[in-house]
């Protein structure tokens, strides 16, 4: 028997047929809807109808399938802890093509065991990991956002064959199988999503899709940038000793941080280029065994601001000349050494510039402390 379908139009949805949907899948039924990839088969996360879908599909139960959310923000609600680059992900590729799979450390898992259903638990997690995507579909999106159970949406399809990517292609496999089709004509990029996983030493794709791992390493990269007067001083010491610390947080040679997605880089309000580091500087960074004499000063500017993830000012007058480059970045712009300034060295004695890099070295162990990586 062919289910009931309701057509819509993608640019204006029927939010009340939508909502009627939403309560259909509460209360177990199997719903096909459009996505931006590929049609799939909105699920509750509950055992019954989990037995069911997985008949549909014919596929065993071993296999997990990934939570599909309305928004963003939902996430949260699954993943407690989220890392710096899995945070830059879901800002660059959400809602949109890319399942994200999260991997909690045991103090989280505990909590989710606690804190959420037993049949939610026990079908989303594996091995301390559950996948997420957030659809950029509207129908989708707005369908997530009204159900009041957990849902998964693995493609409409039975296992080994090709994704459905038009009402039609759905009809032609599960017809008869399914309770409900969203019709919403064929999907934007009739592919599935691309399915990575974030570990420590970088991305890995698990699954080809929409994104490539290039472009995802682009837009998962974290940018840390350290600013001071003439980037002759205390910039290029905290800089240096950021890398340092966080190569050693991550277990990694410095020179690796950029391969698995890490840019530490640091600039000045003077407007100085090419100026190379102060030999004071040099000789405090050689103490802790770092060669920074090849390092020649970088004029701030608001391209650089803007791409920064992280901005560290020495002194309060170098966040009021980021605010007036752009406001945006002032909203990441902090002192580093978070309520006090960091006094300039520039033309002292060799103990001030000790001084002054004690005190650069002490905010920085912090900072890399407070960093979720």
């Amino acid at each position: 028997m062919q289910p009931k379908i309701i057509k819509f139009d993608a640019d204006n949805p029927d939010i009340a047929k939508i909502k009627q949907a939403a309560q259909l899948i509460d209360n177990g039924m199997l719903v096909a809807i459009p996505t931006e990839t590929v049609y799939g088969i909105a699920c509750r996360v509950k055992n019954d109808s989990l037995i069911r879908l997985n008949s549909l599909k014919g596929r065993t139960p071993e296999k997990h399938y990934t939570l599909h959310i309305g928004q963003r923000d939902d996430v949260k609600k699954y993943v407690p802890t989220i890392s710096l680059k899995a945070q830059k992900l879901i800002k660059n590729a959400w809602p949109g093509p890319l399942t994200i799979v999260f991997e909690l450390n045991k103090q989280d898992i505990n909590k989710q065991k606690s804190s959420l259903n037993k049949d939610v638990f026990k079908n989303l997690y594996k091995d301390n990991s559950i996948g997420i995507r957030c659809p950029e579909n509207s129908i989708a999106s707005i369908l997530l956002q009204h159900t009041l159970s957990a849902v998964v949406a693995p493609s409409a399809n039975i296992t080994g064959q090709s994704p459905a990517v038009d009402a039609q292609g759905v009809l032609t496999q599960l017809s008869g199988q399914i309770d409900l089709l969203l019709d919403a004509g064929p999907s934007k990029y009739k592919k599935s999503s691309t399915v990575v996983k974030i570990a420590k030493e970088g991305l890995e794709i698990l699954r080809s899709g929409i994104y490539s791992q290039p472009e995802l390493e682009v837009i998962s990269t974290v940018r840390f940038l350290f600013i001071c007067t003439g980037n002759t001083c205390r910039s290029p010491i905290a800089e240096a000793m950021f890398t340092k610390y966080l190569a050693e947080k991550l277990g990694c040679e410095l020179d690796h941080l950029d391969k698995i997605g890490y840019k530490v880089s640091s600039a000045g309000t003077m407007g100085l280029t090419g100026v190379p580091v102060s030999l004071e500087s040099a000789v405090v960074c050689a103490d802790k065994g770092i060669d920074i004499k090849a390092q020649k000063s970088t004029a701030l500017s608001r391209r650089l601001l803007e791409e920064s993830d992280f901005i560290f000012v020495m002194s309060r007058i170098h966040r009021d000349r980021i605010r007036n480059l752009s406001p945006e970045a002032a909203k990441k712009t902090m002192l580093l050494a978070e309520d006090k300034d960091i006094p300039d060295p520039v033309g002292q004695p060799q103990r001030v510039y000790n001084n002054c890099a004690e005190l650069i070295e002490k905010a920085i162990k912090k900072r890399i402390s407070e960093l979720v990586i």
